[in-house]
């Protein structure tokens, strides 16, 4: 498997399995119906676990886009490769996407809260503060790539081994820091099924994307994906960063 294809593939069951458990928590008339917060939370917690050691050892595993820029700004990763890898992620979430909504189509048509069946595709903050909302996705999104820092040991990024350590990181992420704007820190991950959400067809109807708000999952990730590479290369040595 290629590293293009190893993204995809990655990017495709991060989705599924985490926008999946989002489907099974708040969709009418699921088995996991009103399951609550810390279902999600280990779902999206399980879903990285299985994206990881699925294709680690193919691409890395950075199934987020915002990882691929933090390990290139660190020296970790060929810029070079950004953009195929970012393609990929995009292509893989919107499979994903598509997976869920085919898998709880007929949920879809008994939920009559449309907000709810955003929910199932993209992030949202509990209370709309863009100042906020942007500080929780740069601290959330700095908290997960400092610390895959320190695990990406190849020259792909994460091994095999690394994966439940990374699976454990973002349910810490989610337990502790989700709860204000339900933790995207991944540009691919909101955006590609923001997109699919306002492309498919919704049994029993469906709202506007929140296009508003969207660029805060893909703006405040990318920002925290650049301050945690350059604390963790001052971290490694001052001399790598220059504030002259």
């Amino acid at each position: 498997m290629n590293p293009f294809l190893g993204e995809l593939i990655g990017t495709a069951l991060l989705i599924l399995l985490g926008n999946g458990v989002v489907a099974n928590v708040v969709l009418t008339g699921t088995k996991g119906n009103n399951a609550g917060w810390i279902v999600i939370t280990w779902g999206w917690g399980m879903a990285v676990f299985v994206a990881v050691f699925t294709v680690a050892a193919f691409s890395g595993a950075h199934i987020n886009p915002a990882v691929s820029i933090g390990l290139a700004i660190a020296g970790k990763f060929e810029w070079a490769k950004v953009p195929a890898y970012i393609a990929a992620q995009f292509i893989g979430a919107f499979i994903g996407a598509f997976l869920v909504w085919l898998v709880y189509r007929p949920h879809y048509a008994l939920t009559e809260d449309k907000d709810l069946k955003l929910a199932t595709f993209a992030t949202g903050p509990a209370v709309r503060d863009t100042t906020s909302n942007l500080i929780a996705e740069i601290i959330g999104t700095f908290v997960l790539v400092f610390a895959v820092l320190f695990l990406a040991v190849s020259v792909f990024g994460l091994g095999a081994l690394d994966a439940l350590p990374v699976g454990l990181l973002v349910l810490a992420i989610g337990l502790c820091l989700g709860g204000t704007t339900g933790y995207a820190i991944n540009p691919a991950r909101d955006l590609g099924p923001r997109i699919m959400h306002a492309i498919l067809p919704m049994p029993g109807g469906k709202r506007d994307s929140d296009w508003g708000y969207s660029w805060i999952p893909v703006v405040g990730p990318i920002i925290g994906a650049a301050i945690a590479a350059l604390v963790y290369l001052m971290l490694q040595d001052p001399s790598n960063i220059h504030f002259r």
